[in-house]
């Protein structure tokens, strides 16, 4: 009995639901629903505006995420895709070569199919709302989630620039938390650019898993099966014995 309630809950159980603590303790909580559609279209059009110019993600379809996300393909044409030789049925690639990516950025952008599932969707997130100024990085930022990030922070004019907060803790100082100067804020407030990476998050989230809505409408289905099943396997079991008990 307690093995086969051990099973149900491993089967509900969301596949990468725990992660641990980043280098600025626990990651934020991306919160992604792969049923909330209308934040994975939102997400969706932030990647290919903000993301595709260097960052892919070649595994995954323009016409899968139309099937999907309940957009059309002249949608998808007109709002997803912006060169004229690619078409819905094509792969999510762009032009920046490693070499050049190499040259400005001193590493290749890594693709980013994968990304969410590989690292998790916290951790992702957590790294887009952690960015803050380093005058001593190439690009002007450090990032909390990864120390001596080579990108840009290609989000600032959305976020603004957040200045760190340091603090000295056994003799060595330490960045503890960020804030974003009045003359540095950006056109969106705090609350609305949370709101933004959260879905560009669930969308790469969705990306990496473009199934997990229809496993986890499956596995429910499978459980409230598994149940029903043992409900009557007992019951027929009490039957079967009860001459000899």
């Amino acid at each position: 009995m307690r093995r086969l309630l051990l099973c149900l809950l491993l089967a509900v159980m969301p596949v990468g639901a725990v992660h641990a603590a980043g280098a600025s303790g626990s990651y934020m909580s991306a919160n992604v629903d792969p049923f909330d559609k209308e934040s994975l279209q939102r997400g969706a059009s932030y990647f290919v505006n903000y993301c595709m110019a260097c960052h892919e993600a070649n595994m995954m379809r323009y016409n899968r995420i139309g099937r999907d996300l309940d957009i059309s393909e002249d949608m998808v044409q007109e709002y997803l895709i912006f060169t004229p030789d690619t078409e819905v049925h094509d792969t999510m690639t762009n032009a920046m070569s490693n070499a050049d990516a190499e040259d400005w950025f001193g590493a290749p952008a890594p693709d980013l199919t994968l990304y969410a599932r590989a690292h998790g969707a916290d951790r992702l997130f957590t790294f887009l709302n952690s960015f803050y100024r380093d005058s001593s990085q190439p690009w002007g930022v450090n990032n909390l989630v990864v120390s001596g990030v080579s990108m840009p922070h290609v989000l600032e004019h959305l976020q603004g620039l957040p200045e760190p907060v340091h603090e000295e803790r056994n003799g060595e100082v330490v960045v503890t938390g960020l804030e974003v100067p009045d003359d540095a804020a950006g056109i969106l407030s705090a609350a609305e650019y949370r709101a933004m990476t959260r879905d560009l998050t669930n969308f790469l989230d969705y990306v990496a898993e473009p199934v997990k809505a229809e496993r986890q409408r499956l596995g429910v289905r499978v459980i409230i099966f598994l149940l029903v099943f043992f409900g009557i396997a007992y019951l027929l079991k009490r039957e079967y014995w009860k001459d000899v008990h």
